[in-house]
């Protein structure tokens, strides 16, 4: 019943953060990916110009972010949504009518920037600072719409190129994004939520780190070596599927097939690890999640039969969902929430550059003739190592939080 109120008395900056992770998904690679065989078709492009371009781009944005990001901390959340949004929109347009590889390029860097990186980071930048002590549920709540939109947006974009094609269905979408979504975040976001007299005291203690400052902090570095363990290695296992299918003689279909195994632990582990912060810290969930990281790696390195894709799914979803709500709760909780936006940007960039390197190395090292079961052993060797660096983050983090 608490949970439920939190939720009514909340509701309408939830429902903001909601529809800013839930429409991220134009951006993001598993839903771009549904138009790569038209793309590559109408401008020419093999599977490796394509990859290329795609990598380049995304390490454009991934540049770009720390300067994008950083105004969130001087402007009014809801203007910079607005900022994002139609940002996001016009380079949706922008691939739609994309004919040469130039405007392709733009359109692809854009995309990524405001859809993977930009959405995300409003509505957890929104979060962290209008939520102290039920922070965690507050970032749980608005991170199911992640989960939410890897489930229902490829569906509906299958639906609609179906329908009008893949340019219409870009356009289409584009159109209902600023139509739709962008005056419904507004309304929802123009109003900034009032803290709890409880909070009150809260918001203003501890340090407000810059920046500069957090990037000299000792304990940074280590924290984002094992926070960029789930999307790193997630991203280079779902890139490379179709491989993994062929050599352990399974069907696509059989992969593909379960991931709703995915999206149902990864909404529980949000929702679960959103209680456990609020109770707790967010640094106390890295061992957990760093150990089903290495659990579903183990389980596709070392198990031949098609068993082990349902492990994969089970534990590394319970790892995308303590991820998804420790990286939007961590970052207030240790440095502040005075230059939030300055901060996240930063860290986003850092992981959207890792992610969009994380395929193209694992792809060189497989033209090496590396077996690609051992990649994944040595991923999972890797988040166990994170696993074991966790606890003493987790002590130190305690320290500085008590």
């Amino acid at each position: 019943m608490r949970f439920l109120s939190f939720l009514h008395d909340n509701a309408r900056w939830l429902t903001g953060g909601f529809l800013l992770t839930l429409f991220s998904s134009y951006g993001q690679t598993f839903y771009i990916a549904l138009s790569s065989g038209g793309i590559r078709e109408e401008l020419g492009l093999s599977h490796g110009d394509f990859g290329w371009i795609y990598m380049l781009a995304t390490l454009l944005s991934a540049a770009m972010i720390p300067f994008t990001g950083r105004l969130a901390d001087t402007m009014r959340i809801e203007r910079y949504a607005i900022f994002v949004i139609v940002g996001l929109a016009l380079s949706m347009l922008l691939l739609a009518h994309a004919h040469h590889v130039a405007v392709l390029f733009v359109a692809l860097a854009a995309l990524r920037m405001f859809g993977q990186g930009l959405m995300g980071h409003t509505a957890m930048t929104a979060m962290g600072r209008w939520f102290t002590l039920t922070r965690g549920k507050a970032v749980s709540t608005a991170a199911l719409g992640h989960q939410l939109g890897e489930s229902v947006m490829p569906i509906s974009f299958v639906a609609l190129a179906a329908a009008y094609g893949w340019r219409d269905g870009w356009s289409l979408n584009a159109g209902f994004l600023l139509l739709c979504v962008l005056p419904a975040v507004h309304v929802l976001m123009r109003v900034p939520r009032e803290p709890h007299p409880s909070e009150k005291e809260k918001l203003i203690e501890g340090r407000q780190w810059t920046r500069g400052e957090l990037i000299r902090d000792p304990l940074f570095w280590p924290l984002i070596f094992v926070l960029l363990a789930p999307p790193v290695i997630g991203t280079v296992i779902f890139f490379h599927q179709v491989y993994l299918a062929e050599l352990r003689g399974w069907a696509l279909g059989q992969f593909a097939g379960s991931t709703p195994v995915l999206s149902v632990a990864a909404i529980a582990m949000t929702f679960v690890s959103g209680q456990l912060i609020d109770k707790y810290h967010s640094a106390v969930l890295l061992p957990a999640m760093l150990v089903f990281t290495a659990i579903a790696n183990l389980a596709l390195a070392l198990v031949p039969g098609a068993w082990a894709i349902v492990i994969f799914m089970a534990f590394m979803g319970g790892a995308f969902g303590i991820y998804a709500t420790v990286f939007g709760a961590i970052w207030p909780e240790l440095y502040g929430t005075r230059h939030l936006a300055a901060i996240k940007s930063m860290v986003t960039s850092i992981m959207v550059f890792s992610t969009a390197v994380g395929p193209g190395l694992s792809g060189w090292l497989i033209d090496l003739g590396v077996a690609y079961p051992v990649m994944i052993a040595a991923m999972a060797s890797y988040a166990l190592l994170a696993a074991i660096a966790a606890i003493f983050i987790a002590r130190v983090a305690g320290l500085r939080l008590a």
